[in-house]
């Protein structure tokens, strides 16, 4: 059982497959995809209860004109233009620190101010998507591995409310961003 897929779902499913791709080449041409994708799952996730996953996708939009902006003109400490590279460990450290702040704060609203039956469990990806989109749009290899991590767990939630299109692409997502590490590793040993 679950809910029908809808032309909105099938819509932002290929924009994201579209996007994820375009992220794997370090194309900015990906931003403005994530953008709309986004905008599209924040209906589907609002209309399935799932509030963490819909505000989630508003600070995608927000971080998607930033991460575009940082791809087109941010740079490195030293001037330089960005470029995919490896976290130091105080930076993996405070990734570490955030997400672990931002889960149960989350998951605690989520519990106490919406009507989500799955408040700890929709947190957990949507606090995790707000390191790795953070990491995205500096350039960060480690970006690839909470998205696997992200994945992984979003399958899970999304068959649990039975979005069997979204679980689909997060499947996929997941093996995307197994890809995406190997390519962006490639990249940062050729820096």
């Amino acid at each position: 059982m679950g809910a029908p897929a809808t032309w909105l779902e099938l819509i932002a499913v290929v924009l994201a497959l579209v996007m994820v791709a375009l992220n794997m080449r370090v194309n900015p041409l990906a931003w403005p995809l994530a953008i709309a994708s986004s905008l599209l799952y924040f209906l589907l996730f609002w209309g399935s209860r799932l509030y963490g996953e819909a505000g989630l996708q508003i600070f995608f939009v927000a971080v998607a004109l930033w991460g575009w902006w940082q791809w087109l003109r941010g740079t490195m400490d030293d001037g330089t233009a960005l470029q995919v590279r490896a976290l130091t460990r105080r930076e993996a450290a405070g990734c570490s620190l955030a997400m672990a702040l931002a889960w149960p704060a989350l998951a605690l609203f989520l519990d106490h101010r919406t009507d989500s039956d799955v408040p700890w469990f929709d947190a957990f990806p949507t606090a995790a998507s707000l390191v790795g989109q953070w990491l995205l749009g500096r350039k960060y290899l480690e970006n690839w591995l909470v998205w696997l991590v992200v994945n992984v767990v979003s399958v899970a939630l999304f068959a649990f409310k039975g979005l069997w299109l979204t679980v689909l692409l997060y499947a996929v997502f997941v093996v995307l961003s197994v890809l995406g590490w190997r390519a962006w590793t490639r990249l940062a040993a050729h820096r």
